[in-house]
């Protein structure tokens, strides 16, 4: 076996500070602090099995964080019994909210856990509704424009983004200011089942069923610009982060089956990261680019599964401990 003395040429040293700019494997002795310490290895991004929605659900939609997730709508089937219901993730498992005052699926979402928003969607025909969550209950808020769904979502409860969706595919674009919906910018490319992520002002296009289903734009508050395209093309995905910093993953690669795979974008391009254990379409997220959660969705049927994503980590220092 290799000693430390073979890996790196010396002993172990003994120093006041921790050194500058540390080597990864590079071990000291911090005489400051007496402690042992050590540079470790960058880690790889991965997803992680979280707890299953309470009820399988899919083309439903999501807000919040990783730890502070909140699932609503959506159907129980393929494309059956459309359902109210609302769920709030803790980190570790999901409990009952507030019911949807419109039982709806194919909608959109955005906001945090206790300040969520939920807009447009299907029953039979495309709607309208927008509903505002507290944390306990939905109450109406203003109605869309343009009555649509499976259409993308971004921002705050009282500033949101609206974009695209159908049927037929459609570059509306609409901001919400917490009480109506007016007009913005149109995407370049009129689509529906597509990604979003961002702020109102900031806001981050991508996927949708399209030929390709790869074309990213960006929104800064007044018009739609050209960014990086996904390396996998694909609709009917979720998205999660902020315009330079996002999150793509599952999906369908058409004509092919549902995708587990997973997107960093950097406010140029994408990069691939660690593919979700279950290939799923039609599910919903939140978080960050580096904290992100995944819940519901369709494989051949509708799905309870929840998978958390941890990005790749820099090398860092640690101390050694007793155990």
């Amino acid at each position: 076996m290799s000693t430390y003395n073979q890996i790196f040429g010396g002993k172990v040293n003994a120093v006041s500070s921790n050194p500058s700019n540390p080597v990864k494997g590079q071990v000291w002795f911090n005489t400051t602090d007496a402690a042992m310490r050590y540079q470790s290895v960058a880690t790889s991004s991965a997803w992680a099995a979280g707890g299953n929605l309470a009820t399988a659900a899919s083309r439903l939609a999501g807000a919040g964080t990783q730890t502070a997730g909140l699932k609503f709508g959506g159907g129980t089937s393929p494309d059956s019994t459309k359902t109210a219901a609302t769920e709030e993730y803790d980190g570790t498992s999901w409990s009952s909210g507030g019911n949807l005052g419109t039982a709806r699926y194919r909608l959109a979402g955005c906001g945090t856990q206790t300040s969520a928003l939920a807009f447009g969607g299907m029953v039979t025909t495309s709607l309208a509704n927008t509903e505002e969550y507290d944390g306990s209950s939905w109450t109406s808020g203003g109605n869309l424009g343009t009555a649509r769904r499976t259409l993308a979502g971004a921002g705050t409860q009282t500033s949101a983004l609206a974009f695209g969706g159908g049927f037929p595919p459609t570059n509306v674009t609409e901001e919400y200011d917490g009480t109506s919906w007016t007009s913005g910018g149109n995407l370049a490319t009129s689509r529906q089942g597509l990604g979003g992520a961002g702020l109102q002002t900031s806001a981050l296009a991508f996927g949708g069923d399209l030929p390709s289903g790869n074309e990213t734009e960006e929104y800064d508050g007044s018009s739609w610009t050209s960014g990086g395209n996904l390396g996998t093309g694909r609709g009917q995905l979720a998205g999660a982060g902020l315009q330079t910093s996002a999150l793509a993953f599952g999906g369908n690669t058409p004509p092919g089956p549902a995708t587990g795979a997973t997107e960093a974008y950097n406010g140029t391009s994408w990069t691939a990261e660690a593919s979700m254990a279950t290939a799923r379409q039609f599910l919903a997220g939140g978080g960050t680019q580096t904290s992100a959660l995944a819940f519901g969705g369709l494989t051949t049927t509708s799905v309870a599964n929840t998978e958390e994503f941890t990005g790749a980590g820099s090398p860092t220092t640690k101390t050694v401990t007793a155990s």
